[in-house]
């Protein structure tokens, strides 16, 4: 079930971080660091975090599958369509990434035996970890800081996983449905505009 996870939440981040590039304007390096930071930069922290060797290190897939999607977007002129961000393409594999990340990142902490903060950081760090170093090195506030919804998703998958282990329900078929549930959540409140009020 992790790789399952990890695996789309490269392809889906790789999107989002290639169309982040195009809209600021990025070189072809920019582009490359960019869309790996995004992809890959939040398992780094997370397997940093446990002490592992990262999982992009040392298993050739996650590499070969940003360079792979990169270049059909390339192929197929994505960075030459206008306002990206704002159409459902760029919200689903942004939505998707974040969704996949967190349950692989919860997965994880569960695997190495975290208690509830530990699962619920580590769902928090791998979802949103690569896209905050993305938008620090193009000067932006990060996503995560301005979006409504969008760390309270990974927060709360966090928080399912940690009650569905405990509870010994953690299988094929729950992942699934905290998958399509807090995906659809997260387009839902992308849409709807909801957030969190400051007072």
């Amino acid at each position: 079930m992790f790789e399952v996870a990890e695996y789309i939440g490269i392809i889906a981040f790789t999107m989002s971080g290639f169309f982040v590039a195009a809209r600021n304007n990025l070189d072809l390096l920019g582009v490359l660091i960019a869309t790996f930071l995004t992809a890959l930069g939040g398992g780094i922290l997370r397997d940093i975090s446990v002490d592992k060797v990262p999982f992009t290190f040392s298993h050739s897939y996650p590499a070969l599958i940003v360079i792979i999607v990169l270049l059909l977007l390339i192929i197929f002129k994505f960075h030459k369509r206008n306002s990206i961000e704002n159409k459902l393409f760029f919200i689903l594999s942004d939505s998707i990434g974040l969704v996949s990340f967190s349950i692989s990142g919860g997965l994880i902490a569960i695997e190495n035996g975290f208690n509830v903060a530990g699962i619920i950081s580590m769902a928090f760090i791998t979802a949103v970890g690569g896209g905050i170093a993305r938008d620090v090195i193009i000067n932006e506030i990060p996503f995560v800081l301005k979006t409504g919804f969008y760390g309270t998703i990974s927060i709360l998958i966090g928080l399912i996983l940690y009650l569905l282990n405990v509870a010994d329900l953690i299988s094929l078929g729950t992942i699934s449905t905290l998958f399509v549930t807090t995906l659809w959540l997260r387009i839902l409140a992308y849409y709807k505009k909801w957030s969190i009020p400051l007072r």
